[in-house]
């Protein structure tokens, strides 16, 4: 369990409690940070996230802060454990109490190349990879095709009908017999 202090340019935040922090880029927010219930941030969104693994407190929810500043995070003093961190899921540390970890971007982005332009490719590639926004098509209900289908498929009510008459006939034998 991680028990730990946000701090945001130095000031005091707030204290997460919790299975772990995800600290992302927007291109890191498809991620990891998504399964854990993050957005999805376009990558020219100048900005860090902070997302929550299973907090303690319902409406600790994943946050985004502008690129610049510093996030610090601090193992509490209180905290009953270390803290671990690892970057890109590589080179763990273990983080004692009074331990921190500061975050800032870098002035120096990283540039990309582009098939088409920045927005299309981040679109088509959230549609390849991640089915994002996919599902099957509803047919128009004027099509003929789907109203005989329909006329002539078995409904509940047909359904109920049915089992209603079996046990009207079981009840008629039944009354028979006796």
């Amino acid at each position: 369990m991680l028990f730990a202090d946000l701090f945001l340019d130095g000031k005091y935040i707030t204290s997460v409690q919790g299975d772990g922090l995800i600290v992302s880029t927007p291109t890191g927010s498809t991620a990891y940070a998504v399964a854990a219930g993050a957005s999805m941030i376009h990558p020219s969104v100048p900005a860090i996230m902070v997302t929550p693994i299973c907090p303690h407190s319902l409406s600790f929810r994943p946050i985004v802060v502008p690129a610049g500043v510093e996030l610090k995070i601090t193992v509490s003093p209180e905290s009953r454990n270390t803290a671990w961190v690892s970057f890109d899921g590589r080179n763990r540390q273990e983080l004692c109490h009074g331990d921190s970890l500061r975050v800032t971007t870098s002035i120096y982005p990283v540039p990309s190349i582009c098939a088409q332009d920045q927005i299309s490719d981040w679109f088509d590639s959230l549609a390849t990879c991640l089915h994002w926004n996919v599902r099957k098509r509803q047919r128009n209900l004027d099509d003929d095709s789907q109203i005989n289908s329909l006329t002539h498929s078995t409904s509940d009510d047909d359904i109920l009908d049915s089992f209603e008459r079996e046990v009207l006939d079981k009840e008629e034998q039944i009354a028979n017999v006796v």
